[in-house]
This record gives C-alpha cells, sequence and structure tokens, in this order.
C-alpha cells in the first residue's frame, strides 16, 4: 500500500500525520513542542518541492508513507496522481490519498506562510509549530482513521 498525506504547502499537517503514521511521533497524546520541530521534515520543504511525492519512510506493516504539496489545486493535481498510478499498471486499492488539510488553523497558515513563502522562520516555525500542537489531536484522528483502513 502507498498512503499520500496531502495538503497545501507539505510541511505541516501532511508531514506531521506522516510522522505519527511513521511512529516519529506519538497518535495518543501530544509531544513536545521540540519533538515536532525536530521531525526531519517538519517545515522544510522549499517551492521546488511542490506537486512531488515525497518518500518520508515505511511503515511497521510495509506500507510506504509519502507527502504531497499541492497547493490550492488538489482538484488538477490528485486526478493527475490516480491517472499516473493507473497508467503504470497499479491498482486504486493499494493507493491512498489522504487530505490533512482539514486539520489545519489559522495560525498554521499564518505561521507557515511566514516561515516557507516569506523565509521568516525563526519567527515563522515557532508560530506554525505551536499552531500544529493545538490541531494535533485533529491530524491524529486523520492517522487514526488511515490506518484503521489499513486493517
Amino acid at each position: 500500500m502507498h498512503i499520500v498525506y496531502h495538503c497545501v504547502t507539505g510541511c505541516h499537517s501532511s508531514s506531521t500525520a506522516a510522522a505519527m503514521h511513521l511512529g516519529l511521533l506519538p497518535i495518543d497524546n501530544k509531544p513536545s513542542y521540540h519533538d515536532l520541530i525536530n521531525v526531519p521534515f517538519y517545515d522544510q520543504l522549499e517551492e521546488k518541492d511542490r506537486g512531488r511525492l515525497i518518500l518520508r519512510g515505511t511503515d511497521d506493516k510495509g506500507n510506504k508513507v509519502y507527502t504531497l504539496s499541492r497547493k490550492y489545486i488538489a482538484h488538477f493535481v490528485l486526478p493527475v496522481v490516480l491517472d499516473t498510478w493507473k497508467i503504470f499498471g497499479q491498482s486504486e486499492r493499494d493507493l491512498m490519498l489522504i487530505n490533512t488539510q482539514l486539520s489545519v488553523n489559522g495560525l498554521m497558515k499564518f505561521g507557515g506562510y511566514l516561515s516557507r513563502s516569506l523565509k521568516l522562520i525563526k519567527i515563522g516555525r515557532p508560530l506554525v509549530a505551536k499552531a500544529t500542537l493545538y490541531s494535533y489531536n485533529n491530524i491524529a484522528d486523520i492517522v487514526k482513521n488511515t490506518k484503521s483502513l489499513l486493517n
């Protein structure tokens, strides 16, 4: 199975979900601020990474876990991913596209904008990380639901 967590930037909600899925962050309780920002791929993507499937690792059941920055055009990007998947003879049953954008709050958007778009990382990263912790349970629910579908 290939699991793609996707959001606008691929930096925060989808990266947090991928880290939870892979066991880098806990699912049942909030990590510390430092545990979150020490995830190797949290708040790290650049503009050149948009639209790319980035393998984040393999889970304990052998599933490949990816993140995808699809900006505000999910309605274009996701069908391309799915059609390409089919062109290469893969079954739709082996691909899960998981939207994490619904867990994003306003502070995450603002902090992410400061950090990733304006490159004000010293201001933006702490803000987006604290905001991610506010939404952590919502992200965890997405991951729990995804994992339940794998059983």
